[in-house]
């Protein structure tokens, strides 16, 4: 859908092309109860990753830093969707105002970059850990992982700021719709329209996929060599089937949008212009929407109930147990004086007992 300034008013009236584009009535039906679904529990699974992690673990990890940034960035976004849910079931109609449009999709902007800088960190995280255990030790700070998190909420806020600027009320002229859209003031300018999408392409899913999967592919590389010198298949593979869920979850989760994304790039180059086309992409956009922030807000829940510590941790909050008497862990340190590093590596693996166990 693209849009061209014709005057000013309390809100500029735009010109569209295909301004029926996307306009169907089960989209005002189901995109709000999906967005709905995933508020309750994005707001409910983040809220107990929080708590668990601050009020019982204490952050005493890196993992554990990079976990609770990733479900506070998700609480962030979550509080908006609301506003997202409204907007659609009134059929794309826009009440809330200026500031509240250019607030709710700046947030939304921040989670995507935040939530996929965060996972590659944890993977790399994971990758030093596991792969250099020994070596990693000194870069494997909490200092070191506090000063991570905060440069990647500062990319992620560089990175909605032009959505911040260039987001804003309109009112559609020939349907007098109030939409919160994408305005650009320069008709033939088509480098930033591009190079939105595609940064979102490149940097918020193509890079880090490859560092996500080039970092659990050494991961499985070094299990699998440690583990055929223990003989230990049956806990291997299970350590093998939990990549394999991680990769395939991001992947999945995201590649829908970044193709819709890339064909909107198109329509906003020219390539594309037969509207049937532009329908097409405007009604299967918030669908893609939803499965990616889906995935975004279930990666806290889904990482941390991969360690044995947190889901015990989450079994003491249901008993209203108080951090202040859990019991001390079971799981044992790993020795420092191991001269194998693949039997210091199945050491810890077992004695951890998971993968991605954030203590």
């Amino acid at each position: 859908m693209t849009m061209n300034m014709s005057s000013e008013e309390e809100y500029k009236r735009v010109k569209v092309d295909c301004s029926d584009s996307g306009r169907h009535e089960f989209i005002y039906i189901m995109v709000p109860t999906v967005y709905t679904i995933i508020f309750i529990i994005g707001i409910f699974g983040n809220s107990l990753v929080v708590i668990i992690i601050y009020c019982y673990m204490k952050l005493k990890t890196v993992a554990s830093v990079f976990l609770l940034n990733l479900a506070l960035a998700d609480l962030c976004f979550l509080m908006t969707l609301p506003l997202w849910a409204a907007y659609t079931a009134m059929q794309y109609r826009w009440p809330f105002g200026n500031c509240l449009c250019k607030l709710t999709s700046a947030a939304a902007t921040f989670n995507l970059y935040a939530s996929v800088f965060l996972l590659t960190c944890l993977s790399i995280d994971r990758y030093l850990a596991i792969v250099h255990p020994m070596k990693a030790r000194l870069k494997r700070t909490m200092f070191i992982a506090q000063i991570t998190c905060i440069i990647i909420w500062l990319l992620a806020a560089l990175a909605s700021l032009p959505v911040v600027i260039h987001r804003g009320v309109y009112v559609v002229d020939a349907t007098n719709v109030t939409v919160c859209a994408f305005l650009y003031e320069t008709v033939n300018n088509t480098t930033l329209k591009v190079g939105l999408g595609l940064s979102k392409n490149m940097l918020g899913f193509l890079i880090p996929f490859v560092i996500i999967l080039t970092s659990y592919t050494l991961i499985w590389k070094t299990l699998k060599k440690a583990y055929q010198i223990q003989k230990n298949k049956p806990r291997g593979d299970d350590i093998f089937k939990m990549i394999i869920a991680i990769v395939l979850f991001f992947f999945f989760s995201w590649i829908p949008h970044q193709i819709f994304t890339f064909l909107d790039v198109l329509i906003q180059l020219g390539v594309i212009e037969d509207c049937s086309t532009m329908d097409i992409v405007d009604t299967g956009m918030p669908f893609t929407i939803c499965l990616a922030y889906f995935n975004n807000c279930l990666n806290p829940v889904f990482y941390g109930f991969f360690g044995k510590k947190f889901r015990k941790y989450f079994l003491q909050l249901l008993k209203y147990i108080p951090p202040s008497v859990r019991h001390s862990s079971l799981t044992t340190k790993m020795s420092t004086l191991s001269y194998r590093p693949s039997e210091n590596l199945i050491l810890s693996v077992r004695k951890n007992g998971e993968l991605l166990d954030i203590e």
